[in-house]
């Protein structure tokens, strides 16, 4: 699928002039715009009760089970992460305009899928083909862009994506994503060979969410320079369970903070005291 070049290839003509868009066109995107806004400004009503669904699946098992057993808590969202759903939605939509100037048809935008009991709405096909659409940082851009989704990803893309493959017993599904800094596009496929069997990833992940003790690590602790000291992985640094997740580590003491000129940095063994301050409250 040549959507991106495509795109490009249409927006190359404004070196020249203007486009020519179909009104029909202009008027749809409005409308959807309009409808982003409408959406986001009135939002469901949270009850804080977890359940499993379609953006979640792909998850690690341990942290859902926290997620599970904190439930009940109540998560009220800062007013930034609302700014960033708004944008994140308008910019999705103004990759599916472009889609549709550059020539390709977009169908079965947000249809309804099933997947063992697991409700989720896939964002569309272009050319019938399954695609979901991201917006991302630079940084999580490359990763789509080189391929590398593979080797991280903390959010359960793929896990995602093959639900709705498999939903419409479709192949060749993939991610149309835009850099939210530069506005680069990229198309990604995932090899098949990197799409779990979905159907059994779920049976086996209600299972673990039942256990009574968590499951296994989402990411074992890795080295922290030579001197033999282990820090928690990169993508636990932001996980607000990480203090009960490794409160055995360290000989039953739990994590220790300790401040570098990079941030805090999380140890879950310490054999050589780093020539930095401690945080004893964070």
């Amino acid at each position: 699928m040549n959507v991106v070049e495509d795109i490009y290839k249409e927006l190359d003509k404004l070196n020249d002039g203007p486009l020519d868009i179909p009104e029909e066109t202009l008027q749809n995107f409005g409308l959807a715009m309009t409808q982003v806004i409408k959406e986001w400004s009135q939002p469901k009503v949270r009850d804080n009760k977890f359940y499993l669904r379609m953006s979640n699946i792909g998850r690690p098992a341990r942290r859902l089970w926290f997620d599970k057993q904190t439930e009940a808590e109540n998560r009220r969202l800062e007013p930034s992460l609302f700014v960033k759903f708004l944008y994140g939605h308008l910019l999705e939509e103004v990759i599916l305009f472009l889609v549709r100037m550059s020539g390709h048809k977009v169908t079965d935008e947000q249809k309804e899928i099933d997947i063992e009991g697991i409700k989720g709405h896939m964002d569309c096909k272009i050319d019938g083909t399954v695609v979901d659409v991201k917006s991302a940082s630079n940084f999580s851009f490359s990763k789509f862009k080189k391929g590398l989704l593979r080797e991280d990803d903390p959010f359960g893309y793929i896990a995602q994506l093959s639900a709705y493959e498999e939903a419409e017993q479709s192949t060749d599904a993939g991610f149309l994503v835009i850099n939210k800094e530069t506005g680069e596009l990229c198309l990604h496929q995932p090899d098949e060979l990197d799409k779990p069997n979905v159907k059994n990833h779920i049976r086996e992940l209600k299972k673990k969410l039942d256990l009574d003790t968590p499951p296994d690590l989402c990411y074992s602790p890795i080295p922290e320079g030579k001197a033999g000291n282990m820090r928690i992985a990169k993508n636990c640094m932001y996980c607000p369970y990480k203090k009960e997740c490794f409160k055995d580590s360290n000989n039953g003491k739990g994590l220790r903070a300790f401040r570098y000129a990079k941030g805090l940095t999380y140890f879950t063994e310490v054999k050589n005291e780093p020539k930095v301050d401690e945080v004893y409250e964070w």
